[in-house]
């Protein structure tokens, strides 16, 4: 359990250099708890972005503070993206899809179902949606002289199902040519907006899962949500060059995979040139996962909902088997992501007071 790789300098938590641990709500719970409503004005109104994101840090504090939350409550930090939501949409706006707005929910996304193969890059930068970000960025550098933070720029066959519904997963088998391009073109999109973000703010990826808040170099963490809908072969053909690419350029280099299979993948992920990070999903098969990837930090996500229907002892058990199954405590994370209104703060002290725990065990 010593073992270390090269990776594990990236690695750093408050207090320990093993197990980075964090959580993060859903917009339910935050609605219910500080009265904050998820209208759009909540993701540009500059005043807004600032106080809701010290509310939501003095929220964490007074409940979770033990646990090294909430430190930023007493910064007006100029955030330009909701670093305590998972949520990704504004991509998928830029491209063309409507973004609805809730009070107690993440904006949604409604799929503009095209059939066509075209996506004007350009055009995505030039948006209605694309320039309230710039302004807000204007804004919030010319009241505080630096913007910080980072947006969700969720993943490219995500966004492709965003445009296009289930008809991209029938273009795979049927126009493969046509469904490999537009795959690269909305990658083009994906990744000049993240290297863009990351120009303003040092990072690019908390609000994919604040996890990587832990890591001391910004991680560039690819949501591939949607893969759980495809084959192995298909992933290979259509969508393991760029992340191939992006493994190349971009270090350290992360996959996020919240759905319960992303070992029918593991292979094909080990044959990657970097895999530095992975976000695992509940359900996943942890072992398989670490023989594969030997030197990525394996980021074990708690199902949310789950969580909701299992005991402390339960929930104990899973992380301390989890840790155990991922082989190196330096290359293990734990999290649980989108907890809705109805949980409680209960099962959240578990979950530090065994990563707590366990650390201690670790580092005798």
């Amino acid at each position: 359990m010593n073992r270390k790789s090269s990776i594990n300098q990236l690695i750093i938590t408050h207090d320990c250099k093993l197990l980075p641990v964090d959580i993060v709500f859903h917009p339910s719970w935050w609605n219910k708890h500080t009265g904050i409503t998820f209208d759009e004005d909540f993701f540009y109104h500059p005043l807004r972005r600032v106080e809701d994101e010290r509310r939501m840090e003095k929220e964490l504090y007074d409940r979770f503070g033990a646990f090294g939350l909430g430190e930023e409550k007493d910064k007006n930090l100029p955030q330009i993206g909701a670093v305590h939501l998972a949520a990704g949409y504004l991509i998928s706006g830029m491209l063309g899809c409507r973004i609805e707005y809730a009070e107690n929910a993440a904006p949604q996304v409604i799929c503009a179902h095209r059939e066509d193969f075209d996506i004007d890059e350009e055009a995505a930068f030039q948006s209605v949606d694309f320039k309230k970000l710039l302004t807000l960025i204007d804004t919030l550098k010319t009241n505080y002289g630096f913007v910080c933070g980072d947006i969700n720029w969720g993943g490219v066959l995500n966004i492709a199902i965003d445009l296009k519904g289930e008809n991209v997963l029938m273009d795979m088998a049927m126009q493969p040519d046509e469904c490999k391009n537009y795959l690269q073109q909305i990658s083009r999109v994906v990744e000049r907006f993240f290297t863009f973000i990351q120009s303003q703010t040092g990072t690019n990826s908390i609000s994919v899962n604040r996890v990587v808040r832990h890591v001391n170099k910004p991680v560039y963490l690819h949501s591939e949500c949607s893969h759980t809908m495809i084959s192995e072969d298909d992933y290979r053909e259509f969508l393991m060059p760029i992340d191939a690419e992006w493994s190349r350029k971009y270090r350290p280099y992360g996959i996020h995979y919240c759905g319960k299979d992303p070992h029918r993948h593991a292979v094909a992920y080990g044959e990657l040139p970097s895999v530095d990070f992975f976000d695992l999903g509940w359900g996943g098969d942890i072992a398989m996962m670490r023989h594969h990837l030997p030197e990525a930090l394996l980021n074990l996500r708690i199902d949310p909902v789950t969580l909701n229907s299992l005991s402390h002892e339960e929930l104990e058990r899973f992380i301390r088997q989890g840790v155990a199954l991922s082989g190196n405590p330096y290359l293990t994370g734990v999290c649980c992501i989108n907890m809705d209104a109805e949980t409680d703060d209960d099962k959240i002290f578990t979950i530090f007071r065994v990563v707590e725990s366990l650390r201690k065990e670790y580092l005798k």
